[in-house]
């Protein structure tokens, strides 16, 4: 059985949401626009415990690296990467995200539940930043093998892996929306099932051997930091309050205010 291609389902759910979003007087390309703005701007404003928190995160995966990379990979080995369940949960990280945002959408427009939309809206914001731009950025600067390759785990050739291994862009994907799905519910239980699945996602990877475990690591703190962020930014956006989003047309760049009274 063949599935939709992410991009197509993700093409279908930025149409959707489009028009939900102009319906509630808030241009959701543009929020869109200002979310990336926003992270991808983020070093720009940030703090000594914030340059302290990226050291850790820096030695973090450096760590992993260092000391679970070589043996986690061998011990993997000695499975046939085959298991049914463990396949069906890595799709969380790819084609069934999509599929995961639109059901929170089709939920929210028929109950009319706000923040179900919400959901969808930040999930795919946070999936675009996370896992369209920074998360394939790295993997083109880095260049790492993967492990299937047998090259080692310091094998990196920049600019020239078009299948690079560093970071895991499926767990990245599968946190991103976690961490979007688990800040807007407040109940305990759906953040552990939020980030459970995530996780799953991410040693499934290491499972199939086409990842490392810091492969894993840093796209699961990537996709983390940008669902958090965006769904913190756009709460903002949602609230009583004047904003300021990017407006981009045909001839014309500029700003627009929008809020909601």
């Amino acid at each position: 059985m063949k599935y939709p291609s992410r991009y197509f389902l993700v093409s279908i759910l930025a149409v959707c949401l489009t028009h939900k979003a102009g319906a509630a007087e808030l241009s959701y390309p543009a929020i869109v626009l200002d979310d990336v703005q926003h992270v991808l701007t983020a070093p720009a404003r940030w703090e000594t415990g914030d340059w302290s928190k990226a050291e850790w995160v820096s030695l973090a995966v450096l760590g992993t690296a260092l000391l679970i990379d070589r043996p986690l990979r061998d011990e993997m080995r000695r499975f046939s990467g085959t298991d049914p369940f463990i396949k069906q949960v890595e799709r969380f990280g790819a084609e069934y995200a999509p599929v995961v945002l639109g059901g929170f959408y089709l939920a929210g427009v028929a109950t009319d539940d706000k923040n179900a939309v919400a959901v969808a809206q930040d999930g795919l914001s946070a999936s675009l930043i996370a896992s369209g731009l920074i998360t394939p950025a790295i993997k083109l600067v880095v260049g790492r093998s993967r492990p299937r390759d047998n090259a080692g785990i310091a094998n990196f050739k920049p600019f020239s892996e078009p299948n690079a291994s560093f970071p895991s862009g499926h767990t990245t994907e599968a946190f991103a929306l976690a961490a979007v799905i688990a800040n807007h519910y407040n109940e305990n239980w759906v953040g552990y099932s939020a980030y459970s699945v995530a996780g799953l996602v991410g040693l499934a990877r290491i499972y199939h051997h086409a990842h490392f475990a810091s492969d894993v690591v840093l796209g699961a703190i990537i996709g983390t930091l940008v669902g958090k962020s965006v769904v913190a930014h756009n709460t903002a956006l949602r609230s009583n309050k004047l904003v300021l989003l990017p407006d981009v047309s045909q001839g014309l760049i500029g700003i627009h205010l929008s809020g909601r009274f």
